[in-house]
């Protein structure tokens, strides 16, 4: 089903999945953009968020049957470093053939599986950041931690578009975002 630009959809079900580890520095985005959106803003009660970390076939459950998956994600594109990257269509199956991580190939067979049983999502997108690093180490790198209040945006604003009212707690609340550096 095609999404049409400003269309509500009612009952829409829509997933916000935040993966990666957040022992590799930038992997972990994906987790800290989820955990900010969950503190930082109001969110309906058809949307449900899901802190996936590098958890695979467990989410099967979670993931059958949507109107809307939304994978929060580092991503490696062969772009600058810090760049925000949002994939949709047919560069998705491209994105989950990059294997960028573990957890990728976990979530990349839960997908094959849903479609499979034809209870694939009908649509997914996925937004990330190019990596600056991947060491093992706790915390994004200030180039990523400085963009994901940009990442969340995006994420609240392609929500917005599609009917789902997300509206922000408070203006401090995004501040909180760049606790998230490197120690």
């Amino acid at each position: 089903r095609a999404h049409v630009p400003g269309a509500t959809l009612m009952a829409m079900r829509t997933v916000v999945l935040g993966v990666g580890n957040i022992l590799l520095t930038d992997e972990g985005v994906g987790v800290h953009a989820v955990e900010a959106l969950r503190a930082d803003y109001h969110l309906p009660p058809e949307l449900t968020l899901i802190d996936g970390g590098t958890s695979a076939m467990e989410l099967l459950e979670d993931l059958e049957g949507l109107d809307l998956l939304i994978v929060l994600d580092a991503v490696r594109a062969g772009r600058v470093p810090a760049t925000l990257i949002r994939l949709s269509g047919d560069q998705v199956p491209v994105f989950f053939r990059a294997r960028l991580s573990p957890h990728q190939v976990g979530l990349a067979e839960v997908l094959a599986t849903l479609d499979l049983l034809g209870h694939s999502p009908r649509e997914t997108i996925v937004f990330g950041i190019e990596p600056v690093s991947l060491e093992t180490r706790l915390g994004l790198t200030e180039p990523v931690a400085a963009r994901l209040p940009e990442l969340v945006q995006a994420v609240v604003d392609e929500l917005g578009a599609r009917g789902l009212a997300v509206r922000a707690r408070s203006a401090a609340a995004v501040n909180r975002m760049s606790s998230m550096l490197l120690p």
